[in-house]
């Protein structure tokens, strides 16, 4: 546990404005959590008529307290901000397999009645249960996919931060917003793909196959900025 206090001051006076002190814990606990206190100090007149002008000072320091407070949170626990988007892991023995039906409710547009959650399963080699599935909105960090085939898959809206698809066939399949950050697509075919408003963060796109895919402008700008593309795969794409 540290605690850093920060004061700011204003010439002539004896004492702070206001005073900001952060206590940060220890985020590898699983109740960890960051206080934040604010103190304003005194408005004093010191005999020179000062205390009237202070006054907008004082606000300011209130306005910049607040916002201090706000900085920790976002900054000091990215374990908890990032927690807090996706819900705890399905307890269902058979979420895995849910994945070979895929979303028959929301179809594209990503509304269900309970999320496709397939994080962590394991789908390597699969030729069969998951093409032509839909699989919008789905929950898939972690899982694999290795040398599946996807192809015709619909993917809209998923969320596949750190998931494995090396060698994934996803040819004429609709990969619309799909978060891909963190994750290995080594060697993976976009062959007649859409591929439009899906993000590659830190993503692996080594010898990936993007072959006559439909992907916007902006977009591409995006997966060209992706320093893991061969020189065939940037030339395809039409990359600067």
């Amino acid at each position: 546990m540290a605690s850093f206090p920060v004061q700011f001051t204003r010439n002539n006076l004896s004492s702070p404005l206001f005073s900001v002190k952060l206590r940060r814990y220890d985020f590898t606990e699983p109740r960890s959590f960051v206080t934040v206190h604010c103190s304003a100090g005194e408005n004093r007149d010191n005999g020179i008529g000062f205390k009237k002008s202070l006054f907008p000072i004082k606000e300011l320091g209130c306005i910049a307290c607040a916002a201090l407070c706000a900085c920790s949170l976002t900054i000091a626990s990215p374990v908890i901000a990032a927690n807090q988007r996706l819900p705890p892991l399905s307890t269902e023995p058979d979420r895995c397999e849910k994945a070979y039906v895929g979303n028959t409710i929301g179809q594209a547009n990503g509304v269900y009645d309970k999320p496709l959650d397939l994080r962590f399963c394991d789908y390597t080699n699969d030729q069969t249960n998951l093409k032509g599935k839909t699989l919008s909105a789905a929950l898939m960090s972690g899982a694999k996919f290795d040398g599946a085939d996807m192809t015709e898959v619909v993917m809209s809206k998923a969320y596949a931060v750190g998931a494995s698809f090396k060698g994934v066939n996803f040819s004429n399949a609709v990969i619309d917003r799909v978060n891909f950050g963190k994750s290995d697509l080594k060697g993976a075919v976009f062959r007649n793909t859409v591929l439009s408003g899906s993000t590659f963060d830190e993503a692996n796109l080594e010898d990936v196959v993007f072959e006559d895919t439909i992907i916007g402008y902006i977009d591409l700008q995006k997966i060209c900025r992706n320093v893991t593309i061969n020189e065939e795969g940037r030339l395809v794409l039409g990359c600067r």
